[in-house]
């Protein structure tokens, strides 16, 4: 007898990102798709990443960010934004949830972040 299909599929991971431990743990639920990206064991800032309403397009689509919890400042819109409108993207334009606790915030770092968050994939 095969195990039924989890309710809530979920993934995580932890990668050295320029010398950093780099935790990832992605959870897809029914609205939402949560992701946790930290460097210090904790959520972090908790940030609502969110498909813009008059966007028809899925490939044009516009992102607005809103900080719920933590620390709103203008880097942590600008990491947000870069690190999850793929997966708004490729889940159907579908908003994601961010929990957001960066020691290193470099470019270089935000890219390499990304692919760990692909390989995390639960979309």
């Amino acid at each position: 007898m095969s195990s039924p299909e989890p309710i809530i599929r979920s993934k995580k991971t932890e990668k050295e990102v320029n010398g950093i431990s780099t935790q990832v743990a992605c959870t897809e639920f029914s609205n939402y798709i949560f992701i946790v990206l930290t460097q210090y064991g904790k959520i972090g800032t908790l940030i609502s990443v969110t498909p813009d309403s008059r966007s028809n397009d899925i490939s044009t689509s516009t992102l607005s960010t809103k900080v719920l919890l933590g620390k709103d400042e203008p880097l942590t819109h600008v990491c947000a934004r870069n690190l999850v409108t793929f997966v708004s993207q490729e889940a159907g334009n579908r908003p994601v949830l961010l929990g957001l606790a960066l020691k290193d915030s470099s470019i270089d770092s935000i890219k390499q972040m990304k692919d760990i968050i692909k390989s995390c994939q639960v979309w």
